[in-house]
């Protein structure tokens, strides 16, 4: 069986740092990652761990399991890996070894660490363990972020934000809409049970963060939540990735690995976009979900896992089910609750709440002196459609703080991504003022650019293209 592949465009901004006492692996994993994010560290004594996570904010640490003082047993990545979470318990550490068992990943994951890589290891495996490991740090920091308004809250005198209340709006969701509350009133009502969530939203509505909310409120939150972006995954990582591999499975499977699902065990399993999973592929999920049991590639015996799945799709998926393309099944299966998300244009004041929560958050961060909107301003964000929802107002907001040169942001320091309304046809085609296809893809990058804030890697994903290819765009039009 050829090794797994990964998929296209399945890139992550971050940074990484790797530590290994072979210079050789050092010099392998930095060639192979810094085409994937943006800053690769690497250091050959583990004694240095400290110092570098005093100095640098990781999106994923790579860590050796055994070095000079220890060949073989992995007492010294245990130990680092204590100490790292110790130091940051957010942290996301991804185990590495040439002396892999199926013991030594399991005692690693449940001692915290979210993968576990054998040398030799495959590049496509390895990069989508890393980019795993990015978006597990940033979903992290992202709720750390929201629950420290209530922490702020609660501070005493003298603290820095003590006078700062946090946002209106539930488990760090902000928000105070009618549709919102009928959303935080499902969230209370399924999340203490055990029944199947679908979360149905288009992108950069939050999906995320309302499986997230029902973890915190349910019987299993004290246990793990572990995420798949199933979207990322090409089919042939699909089944090594959700259910785990044995050794020679495949060309490159050279030990034991757990899958998702097995690392969930006890807690919540959160599949994102299973709207995209094809349909040779569903099959094989319908059966795990109905036995409760997986079967590694490459293994004859099944083993039982007890998970509380939510799923989440920006798919119309019934839409989906009734062209053959999603089996009834499956989807009757994963939905015994739903909750729908609604877009950011139908939540009325939730615009401008979530426009002053994200301002007071970026001007703290950049230490900057912005205050408040215009009512210009305060318009403009009115008129919007916002098409990429919360997550492309929050990168309006990022922006217009750091540009703005005034205490009040104004219309002219708002950026949107994409043409109003207004900017179309009759028929409701976008109008454009050429059709030439160079000033076209030159306007596409620009804008991407914009939304992003310059972060190539963001703006090379929303493009559909690698940021090599990005790159190779922005040289030829000199942007």
């Amino acid at each position: 069986m050829p090794a797994p592949s990964a998929s296209p465009g399945a890139e992550a901004d971050g940074q990484v740092l790797v530590v290994d006492d072979n210079r050789d692996v050092l010099t392998a994993l930095r060639l192979l990652l810094k085409e994937h994010v943006d800053t690769v560290h690497t250091a050959t004594d583990p004694s240095s761990i400290p110092s570098l996570l005093r100095d640098n904010d990781y999106d994923a640490i790579l860590l050796d399991m055994n070095f000079q003082q220890d060949a073989s047993s992995g007492r010294e990545g245990f130990e680092w890996l204590d100490k790292i979470q110790e130091i940051d318990p957010r942290a996301v550490v991804v185990m590495i070894t040439a002396y892999g068992d199926v013991d030594k990943a399991v005692r690693a994951m449940k001692a915290g660490a979210a993968d576990f890589i054998v040398k030799p290891w495959t590049d496509p495996e390895l990069v989508a363990s890393v980019q795993a490991a990015i978006k597990l740090h940033q979903t992290r920091a992202a709720a750390a972020e929201d629950d420290s308004g209530a922490a702020r809250a609660d501070a005493g005198p003298g603290g820095a934000a003590a006078t700062k209340d946090a946002p209106p709006g539930f488990e760090g969701i902000v928000g105070t809409s009618v549709e919102m509350q009928s959303v935080f009133d499902l969230i209370e009502k399924v999340a203490t049970t055990e029944a199947n969530v679908l979360i149905l939203g288009e992108n950069g509505t939050g999906k995320e963060l309302v499986a997230r909310a029902v973890h915190r409120r349910s019987d299993r939150a004290d246990r793990a939540f572990v995420t798949a972006d199933l979207g990322a995954l090409s089919p042939s990582l699909f089944e090594s990735e959700l259910f785990g591999h044995v050794e020679g499975a495949f060309t490159g499977a050279d030990a034991d690995r757990a899958g998702r699902f097995e690392t969930a065990d006890g807690g919540t399993l959160f599949l994102d976009e299973i709207g995209n999973i094809p349909l040779e592929l569903q099959k094989k999920l319908l059966t795990v979900l109905q036995r409760r049991e997986v079967t590694r590639v490459g293994a004859v015996e099944a083993q039982p896992v007890d998970i509380r799945l939510v799923c989440a799709t920006n798919q119309p998926i019934y839409d989906a089910m009734n062209d053959g393309d999603f089996r009834q099944d499956l989807l009757f299966r994963i939905n015994t609750v739903e909750i729908e998300l609604p877009p950011l244009r139908e939540r009325g004041e939730d615009v401008h709440l979530l426009a002053r929560h994200f301002l007071d958050e970026y001007a703290e961060k950049y230490d900057a002196a912005t205050t408040g909107f215009t009512d210009e301003a305060q318009a403009a964000l009115h008129r919007y459609h916002w098409p990429g929802n919360v997550r492309e107002l929050k990168h309006t907001i990022e922006r217009a703080v750091i540009l703005s040169e005034s205490s009040q942001i104004g219309p002219d320091d708002l950026r949107f991504s994409a043409p109003s309304p207004e900017a179309s046809t009759g028929d409701g085609e976008e109008a454009f003022d050429t059709l030439d296809l160079d000033d076209l893809e030159q306007k596409a990058v620009r804008k991407a650019l914009s939304k992003h804030g310059g972060n190539v890697s963001q703006a090379a994903n929303e493009l559909g293209i690698s940021r090599r290819a990005l790159y190779r765009r922005i040289k030829k039009y000199g942007l």
